[in-house]
């Protein structure tokens, strides 16, 4: 049997622009400061109390976040979160990176979908392009992709890596797992990607998070808006530790699990969807919610913009600081 010989794209045809001639959506102005809230949920009320338990347990709190939190402007809140020790492990997709990088170095990210991909520009920007560079350095020296970015990040000169989250998971050696999928970023559009770097990379990461899964007992798991990473990266992580645990004769059942997200779910939420209801198939539902915690655990779900809610969760924890 003769092997076909599929062709593939030349990437050297593409033309890449440096940052300077892109409309940036955000920039450092959306930066929120730190300011208390006057109204919280009385579920955030709840979860900063199972978060001091948890820490006063040495239990983890993992906090999982898709890349639209770092666009809401909240750094400033995760990283006194990080600070005060209330994370053991910040989990984010390939996105929250590109926004962190830029951010840290430019002060501005969000590019206009709707117009650069008409031009056929979009994601196509010469210093962007360097985190590539970056992870391909960081599968030859066995570096986390998290670690590696924020490593750089935090040792050069970027003028405002004082508001990078990988930054700051570095300098307080508080593991920032990146769980990225091939095709999903703009940065494996760019010539110098290698998909093998971003692998291992990403696959150190994983398991990174998942040795921390090892100590969830007692622990909080918490997801601010991602659909699809955060809850099949939590499940697998955790058929893993629960795998060993049953082996040493040991559960790993009693902790808590959070989603903050738009969605409009029922007062049911504890319960699973019909497999005939579309919200059957919005995965933090079922796999956070429900199916992960169906043996002890317990599960929160607060609808609201991260903008609010994640200043309502880190009120809730000033509060009984």
């Amino acid at each position: 049997m003769t092997d076909h010989k599929y062709e593939m794209f030349d990437r050297s045809l593409l033309e890449i622009k440096p940052l300077t001639e892109r409309h940036h959506d955000l920039d450092i102005a959306d930066i929120k400061q730190l300011k208390r809230v006057d109204t919280v949920s009385k579920d955030f009320i709840v979860i900063a109390s199972k978060i001091k338990a948890a820490i006063s347990q040495n239990s983890s709190v993992i906090l999982m976040i898709g890349g639209h939190v770092i666009r809401a402007g909240v750094q400033r809140y995760l990283i006194d979160l990080m600070e005060k020790g209330y994370i053991s492990c910040l989990a984010m997709n390939g996105s929250g990176v590109i926004h962190d990088f830029e951010f840290a170095l430019i002060g501005a990210t969000t590019e206009s979908v709707a117009r650069y991909i008409q031009e056929g520009q979009f994601g196509l920007w010469q210093e962007t392009g360097r985190i590539c560079d970056i992870v391909s350095k960081a599968s030859i020296t066995k570096r986390g992709l998290g670690e590696a970015v924020g490593k750089v990040i935090y040792e050069e000169m970027f003028p405002y890596k004082e508001i990078s989250l990988l930054a700051a998971g570095y300098r307080l050696g508080i593991p920032i797992t990146v769980h990225v999928g091939i095709g999903y970023d703009i940065i494996h559009e760019h010539p110098n990607c290698d998909g093998a770097a971003f692998g291992a990379a990403s696959y150190i990461d994983f398991l990174r998070f998942t040795k921390i899964l090892e100590n969830l007992e007692g622990g909080v798991v918490i997801n601010f808006g991602s659909a699809v990473m955060a809850p099949e990266v939590f499940l697998k992580g955790l058929a893993m530790v629960r795998n060993v645990a049953r082996q040493k004769g040991q559960k790993i059942t009693h902790f808590t699990t959070l989603v903050c997200d738009l969605k409009q779910l029922p007062a049911t939420y504890k319960y699973e969807a019909s497999c005939d209801d579309p919200a059957y198939y919005f995965r933090p539902w079922k796999t956070m919610l429900v199916r992960t915690v169906a043996d002890g655990g317990e599960s929160y779900y607060i609808q609201g913009k991260h903008s609010e809610t994640i200043p309502q969760l880190w009120t809730s924890l000033c509060q009984i600081d």
